[in-house]
């Protein structure tokens, strides 16, 4: 059986963020690749260029050397969630999912159908009319995913999602993700600070150094699927947590 081909390449990517003191090396070199519908975490200490590294994946910000490029031609559909909900207070759920379909014009009627089936994948059936202030933090959540996903993105960039939420809602969207993981089998690429995060959710853990962040390892994580809260609790992820922990280190 042949692997699959990568269908993203980072190849020696560095960002220098300009200052008054001839710059800040906050990146790289970076070099790896990624394959179709696998879901790569990338760990590693504050500052160690975590977040801008999503950002250049992005198209947000511009690489200062290196490359990144895509096996299917120009920039792909990114859907892109951020720690903090940022959803629109004065817009319900149901309209705070179509905001990317309105901004590609699709018709309303389309939109709201597309909506409807976002509502019921992440579990928010009967939430549709609220607002974000009436809304958990896991709710809001799910609605950003949602949103992020709508549009049916070939890549899903997650910057430290559920960075904001209490550590019982936490490990409750990891369940949650993991499922929306499986139904969609997207392409993923997730910052995290969390050890147990990162093996429970995802196939590849590429661990970053200290400032100026450079690969210092690339885990493959060989726990079965469909991962349930009782592999937590196993010796092998015991083993994974403490090669992780130790590259941080």
């Amino acid at each position: 059986m042949t692997s699959p081909q990568p269908e993203l390449f980072v190849r020696d990517l560095s960002v220098h963020y300009p200052d008054g003191n001839g710059g800040l090396h906050a990146l790289g070199p970076v070099t790896f690749a990624v394959c179709p519908r696998e879901f790569v975490c990338v760990l590693g200490p504050s500052g160690s260029g975590k977040s801008t590294l999503l950002r250049v994946l992005a198209g947000l910000l511009p690489a200062s050397t290196g490359t990144v490029t895509f096996e299917h031609g120009p920039q792909p559909r990114i859907g892109f969630v951020f720690q903090q909900a940022n959803l629109m207070p004065w817009r319900s759920v149901l309209e705070n999912m179509t905001l990317p379909l309105e901004i590609e014009h699709l018709p309303r009627e389309a939109a709201r159908q597309k909506a409807a089936e976002m509502v019921e994948l992440v579990g928010l059936e009967g939430f549709e009319s609220s607002l974000p202030r009436d809304l958990s933090g896991g709710m809001a959540q799910r609605v950003a995913l949602a949103r992020a996903l709508i549009h049916d993105p070939e890549i899903l960039l997650l910057d430290e999602p559920f960075g904001s939420l209490d550590a019982l809602t936490r490990e409750r969207m990891w369940t949650e993700l993991s499922r929306l993981w499986q139904a969609r089998k997207k392409t993923v690429i997730m910052v995290t600070h969390s050890i147990s995060e990162a093996l429970f959710l995802a196939d590849r853990v590429l661990v970053l150094s200290a400032r100026p962040g450079r690969i210092k390892l690339d885990l493959t994580v060989d726990l079965p699927r469909p991962r349930t809260e009782e592999v937590r609790y196993t010796q092998h992820f015991g083993r994974l947590a403490r090669k992780l922990k130790q590259a941080i280190e």
